[in-house]
């Protein structure tokens, strides 16, 4: 399903908001249908923000007022555009599968066909991940482990990350995994990283480094729930190196058949 005009133009204009902006603007790529049903103080409250500052936000988009947004995205909706619907927040599933469909209405195949491609060419993949993105991290390591060799992750246990960043390879692909509550060393290390070999997986705050990296995966943890839910990322994990194993360009089989007769030889799994 393709985006509606407002959640494009909110992507488009994402780096231009301010920090109270792209509150509202992660809220809203989210939650469109809430631009009908809620007031401007509504979404003030629920997006920790003034109602001054959500009237100026539709206004950078382009929009006369509130009232411009929500007449546009009925027109739609009398044409037949499927937006999505509010649930309860005890329907956990209908989440779930929103938050993966909101990931997937976004990501272009030819996007995920370049990053594969990116992948499959490069002499090593190294993977970065923080805080609750490293397990994240980890698991899109493991996979690719099984599909091709060299893949790391980082950082170490107890380690800096000079050293192994000095270490990157001009045909080397780094892919960091950074959602929202990230350190500030992530800002570091896309600077520092050449742009043409940097894929970054984020939340929608991670928007603003849109320029700064070769490819920007944007997954969907949603924001109804305390905790966040990574469900969204590790489909399109999923969806990635599935598809690098199926590809007939790549011996990603042959490995597979080569470590499970290692697991066979050294007796490591039940």
């Amino acid at each position: 399903m393709p985006n509606s005009k407002f959640v494009s133009v909110i992507t488009q204009c994402y780096q231009q908001l301010s920090p109270n902006g792209r509150k509202i603007a992660n809220y809203l790529q989210q939650n469109p249908l809430d631009v009908l049903n809620m007031s401007v103080s509504e979404i003030a409250q629920i997006t920790h923000t003034s109602k001054a500052t959500v009237s100026r936000f539709f206004r950078q988009l382009g929009y006369a007022n509130h009232q411009d947004v929500k007449d546009e995205l009925r027109s739609a909706r009398q044409n037949g555009y499927p937006i999505g619907e509010s649930h309860q927040n005890n329907d956990y599933i209908t989440q779930e599968l929103q938050r993966i469909r909101q990931t997937w209405d976004n990501v272009d195949p030819n996007d995920i066909n370049e990053l594969i491609e990116s992948i499959t060419q490069s002499s090593r993949v190294t993977l970065i991940g923080f805080r609750n993105s490293y397990p994240v991290a980890l698991h899109f390591r493991q996979q690719l482990l099984q599909v091709r060799g060299k893949v790391r992750l980082l950082p170490n246990p107890g380690q800096t990350l000079g050293e192994e960043l000095e270490d990157i390879a001009e045909d080397e692909l780094v892919i960091i995994v950074a959602f929202r509550r990230r350190p500030k060393i992530v800002k570091h290390l896309i600077e520092k990283i050449p742009t043409q070999q940097l894929v970054l997986m984020a939340d929608p705050s991670a928007q603003i480094y849109q320029d700064q990296v070769k490819q920007l995966f944007i997954c969907q943890l949603g924001q109804e729930l305390p905790l966040d839910s990574y469900s969204a990322p590790m489909s399109v994990i999923s969806v990635v190196c599935n598809q690098i194993l199926n590809s007939d360009s790549h011996n990603g089989k042959d490995r597979i058949k080569a470590i499970s007769k290692l697991y066979k030889d050294l007796d490591e799994l039940e």
